[in-house]
């Protein structure tokens, strides 16, 4: 019975080392690549205070590590968007809330900007874009039936230009041309306009 007991606390042990280290190189990745993704997974090994090799044992290619970056950042997205009360608030509210979660999620994972990236490397479960759009779909929806939002364009039109706008801003900020302030109340306010639900 000791045995049994000492092998199961063992292998719990284990376990939870693996995931302090899954967890340590998804981070590291996430910083190092969002700086440089062209980085090397040695870089990453050595901002995660791990080897090369204990990289290689979770991941077993560096496509296989961007693959599990962009699964985590998914999840992390659709937990933003969960906090936001979406369904909840007046809609111009939740249209700014909605445009906010974009903003965090993207000044965590400014990989995600590289179309390249985000597009060769989609999860098969929660990929943003099959998760996203239609909930903004069900804002702008309810905020035409509420009279907020101009009733005449489809509502899933409305949405894929407001997430078309965010994408246009960040593009306007990775360039430089605009800083994240600035281009994140453009955005809102552009998509208000293009909404019908006034201006900022």
């Amino acid at each position: 019975m000791a045995d049994a007991l000492d092998t199961a606390t063992r292998t719990r042990r284990r376990r939870a080392d693996a995931r302090r280290s899954i967890d340590a190189i998804l981070e590291a990745a996430r910083v190092v690549l969002g700086e440089r993704p062209d980085a090397s997974v040695e870089e990453i090994a050595t901002t995660a205070n791990v080897t090369r090799q204990t990289v290689y044992a979770h991941f077993p290619s560096r496509d296989a590590l961007l693959a599990a970056l962009i699964e985590s950042a998914a999840a992390e997205y659709a937990a933003l968007l969960d906090a936001a009360g979406l369904d909840t608030a007046p809609p111009a509210d939740a249209l700014a809330r909605f445009l906010d979660a974009g903003w965090q999620f993207l000044r965590r994972h400014p990989l995600l900007l590289d179309l390249t990236v985000s597009r060769a490397h989609r999860p098969a479960d929660d990929d943003p874009h099959d998760v996203v759009p239609p909930r903004l779909e069900r804002l702008v929806r309810r905020g035409q039936d509420t009279g907020d939002f101009d009733r005449s364009p489809p509502a899933a039109w409305l949405a894929a230009a407001v997430i078309g706008l965010q994408h246009a801003a960040a593009e306007e900020i990775a360039g430089g041309r605009l800083t994240a302030p600035e281009a994140a109340a453009l955005c809102l306010d552009s998509a208000l306009r293009l909404v019908g639900g006034g201006r900022t």
